[in-house]
């Protein structure tokens, strides 16, 4: 019974923050549903410490890009920043992995060529 609960909580966050990424700009979304969805599978077999540890940070980058995203329906067609800047302290406990990792998503993100073409619906 507990395992059904684990995944319904994993499950639930993991839409949820699809569902929060549509409100970015499209290249930023179709590069965050890519990273979300890796991680999430590479994250199916983990040891249940890493778990922990996993499913608190993506619960903070929920909370933060659901704050983001309020604030920024409530402005007036100015320019949005989506994101937040990473402690020193966080950046230390990553793993070398991690941190190469991050880097390339820091390029990919901020790249004036983006590697998705793709254009949303004129409705």
């Amino acid at each position: 019974m507990a395992a059904s609960a684990h995944v319904s909580t994993i499950r639930s966050l993991y839409k949820r923050i699809l569902v929060l990424h549509r409100f970015l700009p499209i290249h930023l979304r179709a590069l965050g549903d890519q990273y979300v969805k890796e991680e999430f599978r590479r994250h199916k077999s983990a040891a249940p410490e890493e778990v922990k540890s996993f499913m608190t940070e993506w619960e903070n980058y929920k909370n933060t890009l659901q704050a983001q995203v309020l604030e920024s329906a409530g402005r007036q067609r100015g320019a949005v920043t989506f994101g937040a800047d990473l402690p020193e302290e966080t950046l230390g406990q990553f793993q070398e992995e991690q941190i190469g990792q991050l880097y390339e998503l820091m390029l990919e993100s901020t790249k004036p060529n983006k590697q998705f073409d793709i254009h949303e619906d004129s409705r």
